[in-house]
């Protein structure tokens, strides 16, 4: 379905320029918040998507989600929105999180919007990037995920699903080098980080399900499913991204995950760089998500 060889290229192209060129993504360094925001509505316009920059303010600055929309060549029949958050931890380049589930969500935007592509879809798909999820922002009004969704509930918008594509990059194969959040860790779970993650609230289990059944049609890429009552709540660690501002308004969600800090050490860290992460891992789940949108019942 995709080019293996061209998209982990285009993937670590992209992280070059995220991570090296730009680097750090932080509130700290506003100028490099601009500089990415301007790099994603450019690639977006050239691949060509409808492309824009809703801005809103923080702490006397102003900040930008990059919208795109990808429509069908037909009516479509649901509406999906695909998002990512672009800023980094202050001190860190970020490539896993979340430089390389940016590169993910654009080239899987890239190959969606190709002409023999296109016309296959029956679903729209809106690509977000949020401009603030770290802190300080977290957990605040000022996460972008958190404007955006607000919005879209205060607008009416149709959203049948949100994919949050949260720290998808990193893999371990020494055993036990993949941890689990109580109580999952005494569950018969993976003890080597070689799987993608797909956690969802109980709002959420159609969508999920949908998605896991897709994604467990790709051999390559291992898939676990977790659906967790409450919101999370119990679970506080599987609340640490951007979904939950959609679970918040009431939309389905999921976040799509290499589980972060329970397999990556280099989580918030500086060493947190290109080098560390598996491009293999990441164009499998390119490949993951354009079967899925390109399914006739996605």
């Amino acid at each position: 379905m995709i080019d293996f060889n061209t998209t982990r290229e285009r993937l670590r192209n992209h992280l070059t320029v995220l991570t090296r060129d730009i680097g750090e993504r932080s509130v700290r360094r506003p100028e490099n918040l601009n500089r990415t925001a301007a790099y994603l509505h450019a690639f977006h316009r050239e691949i060509p998507l409808e492309s824009r920059l809703e801005p809103y303010g923080f702490r006397g600055m102003t900040v930008h989600n990059v919208v795109a929309s990808l429509a069908p060549d037909r009516a479509p029949r649901t509406h999906y929105v695909v998002g990512a958050h672009y800023d980094s931890v202050t001190g860190t380049v970020g490539a896993d999180d979340n430089a390389g589930a940016l590169a993910v969500q654009l080239e899987t935007a890239r190959i969606l919007a190709a002409p023999e592509h296109r016309k296959r879809l029956t679903a729209a798909v809106t690509f977000v990037a949020f401009a603030l999820e770290e802190p300080p922002a977290y957990g605040t009004r000022y996460m972008g995920s958190r404007v955006y969704a607000a919005r879209a509930r205060g607008a009416g918008t149709a959203i049948d699903g949100m994919i949050c594509l949260e720290m998808v990059g990193y893999t371990c194969r020494t055993p036990g080098c993949q941890h689990y959040p109580f109580p999952l860790m005494f569950m018969d779970y993976p003890d080597t980080g070689e799987f993608i993650g797909i956690v969802g609230n109980f709002r959420s289990r159609p969508f999920a399900r949908k998605l896991l059944d897709s994604f467990r049609k790709n051999r390559q890429l291992p898939v676990i499913g977790l659906t967790v009552p409450f919101d999370g709540l119990l679970m506080p660690t599987v609340r640490l991204s951007d979904h939950a501002s959609f679970w918040r308004e009431g939309f389905r969600a999921v976040m799509v995950t290499d589980s972060a800090f329970y397999r990556n050490p280099h989580y918030h860290m500086p060493s947190d760089t290109l080098e560390t992460l598996d491009f293999d891992f990441m164009a499998q789940l390119v490949e993951s998500l354009v079967g899925f949108f390109l399914s006739p019942e996605p």
